[in-house]
């Protein structure tokens, strides 16, 4: 495993698991039988949410705008005290959680937060390097 940590870096020009993808890849050996498509081998890799496509995350964010008014975001309820949600979805998921759990489930819950960014939204769309 002696690989410089520069050659597994994501760029532009190389997608994540580039040297495994590129194990892969027989494009330079014309007589050889592929081992997986192209369009399979070389599609970037998507979070598990975005996975499902992106008009379905698309549809969940506009069904929270119709479930979640802007005067719900500016009073939020307050037997959920600091653990405000921060977007109209987080806050649909939330209420959500609310009818299927007793309030004393929302205590053993472990919010996923980042520590190399800022960013909240769950969608893997929502990071600098993802493409469409």
């Amino acid at each position: 495993m002696n690989i410089d940590p520069q050659e597994k870096m994501i760029t532009k020009e190389r997608l994540e698991k580039y040297i495994v993808r590129k194990a892969f890849d027989t494009s330079d050996d014309p007589s050889a039988e592929p081992y997986l498509p192209e369009k399979i081998l070389w599609r970037q890799k998507e979070q598990f949410s975005d996975g499902v496509g992106y008009g379905w995350i698309d549809a969940l964010k506009d069904n929270a705008e119709k479930h979640v008014t802007d005067e719900m975001m500016k009073n939020p309820k307050p037997e959920w005290g600091n653990d405000i949600p921060d977007s109209k979805e987080a806050y649909w998921y939330r209420t959500m959680f609310d009818e299927h759990f007793p309030a004393s489930c929302a205590s053993t819950v472990v919010r996923w937060t980042p520590t190399w960014s800022k960013q909240t939204d769950p969608s893997g769309r929502a990071i600098a390097i993802h493409e469409q």
